[in-house]
């Protein structure tokens, strides 16, 4: 797009970016009006090679990134090229996912969605404090957003206790799904996930559908550190080395047909391949 190149590559499950910001880019001006946001809502992770960038954060206070710097961006932050020379960076984290809702603006899709919470998280709340719960699930949030990424996955919005993440592949976003549930443990969280294949509509950072709405009733279905897939999901998944349990069929509110839901079990018949046939777009 105007005044900046991005280049990606996947390998081996990650995802790393080559991004080139020419002089005078600048996020309020060429990115913002687009996805319909003042702020990158994206958290970077990047090795600047050459330029220098200037981030204004959320809070008031402001950074310049020159080369050789390691730079933590959280999302909530303005940037603009200084300076005659384009900014260069080689992103570790955020390089698959910032430039995904100029991608999709406006658009409907086959998507797959992620739907997690933590399970009892108001009596931990409860039992921790204000500040200790509000440490415990910012680092559960970025640990989760830091595994989407990895899994070529966007964050669409955090829900309070848990979020809601868009695939493009219907293998990955379950393999993402028990990710995160190892990443919720590892916190000493327990998760409920659900993983549900259908149409959107995405504007910006928006998202929209009777898809959404249906994957947040299978989340309902969900026991603590269940991972529940609906019936077109496992269909997209086959031949992916997954292996699923029959949950029988549930209802939808509203029009909808009722669906049938799959638990995903723990064993993989061959964890080592990470190939995805189950694309779904």
């Amino acid at each position: 797009m105007e005044k900046v190149r991005s280049e990606l590559i996947s390998l081996g499950g990650m995802s790393l970016a080559h991004d080139t910001h020419y002089p005078g880019w600048h996020w309020k001006e060429h990115v913002g009006p687009l996805v319909g946001t003042d702020l990158c809502e994206s958290h970077h992770m990047s090795f600047a090679i050459k330029g220098t960038m200037h981030i204004q954060f959320r809070d008031g206070s402001e950074i310049d990134c020159r080369p050789g710097d390691v730079m933590d961006i959280p999302p909530g932050h303005d940037a603009g090229v200084i300076g005659d020379e384009p900014f260069e960076t080689l992103a570790f984290m955020g390089g698959a996912t910032w430039l995904t809702p100029l991608q999709i603006l406006k658009e409907r899709i086959l998507v797959t969605l992620l739907f997690t919470d933590i399970v009892d998280s108001t009596g931990m709340a409860r039992r921790l404090g204000d500040r200790k719960w509000a440490e415990l699930l910012g680092s559960h949030n970025q640990r989760m957003g830091g595994t989407i990424d990895r899994h070529r996955g966007q964050v669409a919005k955090l829900t309070g206790d848990g979020l809601l993440a868009v695939f493009d592949g219907a293998a990955r976003a379950i393999r993402c799904a028990m990710a995160c549930r190892q990443d919720a443990r590892d916190l000493g969280l327990e998760i409920r996930a659900a993983v549900h294949t259908g149409e959107v509509e995405m504007a910006g950072e928006e998202i929209h559908g009777m898809a959404v709405h249906e994957a947040s009733r299978i989340m309902a279905h969900a026991g603590p550190g269940e991972v529940l897939v609906s019936d077109p999901t496992m269909t997209f998944a086959r031949g992916t080395h997954l292996e699923f349990e029959d949950r029988g069929v549930v209802e939808m509110r509203g029009p909808n047909e009722p669906l049938r839901l799959h638990a995903v079990t723990d064993g993989l018949r061959n964890p080592g391949n990470t190939s995805d046939s189950g694309r779904t777009g």
